[in-house]
């Protein structure tokens, strides 16, 4: 049963014979392997480009800004799968990526998706200021009164300012990346005050959507940065579990931080332990 188009029946991204592998159209053996780092190789398979120096620096900055967030949940999930399954890397692996969403893993999607609609509002901000600002009231309007938070925005730990952001945004700059995408988010973190009663700072993902959408990175893939930077981040957690477990202990906490608040029949008492 088909499911949409199937028009299209071909890729472009690899293909191989008994003496070759292309990817990109690039030789694998004699331009990629032990040429390009892997940075350089996740942005031609995406887009079928090298990146230039700057694209390059700003992927592997946001790579490195996203990977570890200590014993989040993902993480506990991943620890906790090995604990009970050690010899399934792989699927302790998966657990932490199946547990990542838009609490968790970050919200770079969701703001890039909503820096891309105020600049599809605007297309001539430096022109008209005033649309400029009623498009970003409009947007931030449509997702309070969707009830949704606003992506990219506010953290419980960094409240003032998210150090990770500012130093992301501070790299674009430097590399000479920095446009429309992120004035639209710095835009953004000026009107909240006004439009939501409080302040609320860029975080790290909003700050990952901004300056990836303007090095040019496609919008369609940029929930695939903290996927695969947070691969990475479990790979060492579970590596450590091996060495020095603690996915039972994790386990354990849990199950003594809830109580038991269902029906028992009379006399029943739920053990500590």
């Amino acid at each position: 049963m088909k499911i949409g188009s199937q028009a299209q029946r071909s890729s472009s991204i690899s293909a191989s014979n008994a003496d070759r592998v292309i990817v990109r159209g690039h030789d694998l053996t004699s331009e990629l392997i032990g040429q390009i780092s892997l940075t350089d190789h996740f942005w031609l398979l995406l887009t079928g480009s090298l990146p230039s120096p700057p694209q390059r620096r700003m992927l592997d900055a946001t790579l490195v800004a996203i990977a570890e967030h200590g014993l989040v949940p993902s993480v506990v999930a991943s620890r906790m799968t090995l604990a009970a399954a050690p010899d399934a890397l792989q699927g302790a692996v998966a657990a932490g990526l199946l547990g990542c969403g838009s609490v968790v893993l970050g919200s770079a999607e969701a703001a890039g998706q909503l820096f891309a609609q105020i600049a599809a509002r605007t297309p001539q901000a430096d022109k008209e200021p005033d649309a400029f600002q009623a498009a970003i009231a409009t947007s931030i309007q449509e997702l309070r009164a969707e009830g949704r938070p606003i992506p990219g925005y506010g953290h419980p730990l960094h409240k003032a300012q998210d150090p990770r952001a500012q130093r992301l945004m501070a790299i674009a700059r430097e590399v000479g990346v920095a446009g429309r995408h992120i004035d639209i988010a710095e835009h953004i973190g000026r009107a909240l005050p006004a439009l939501i009663g409080r302040p609320l700072s860029i975080n790290v993902s909003g700050a990952i959507a901004a300056v990836l959408l303007d090095a040019g990175y496609p919008l369609m893939a940029l929930k695939g940065v903290p996927i695969l930077a947070r691969a990475a981040s479990l790979i060492a957690h579970l590596l450590e579990e091996q060495q020095r477990p603690i996915g039972f202990v994790l386990a354990h906490a849990a199950a003594a931080a809830i109580d038991y608040d269902g029906p028992a029949p009379a006399g029943f008492e739920a053990s500590d332990e």
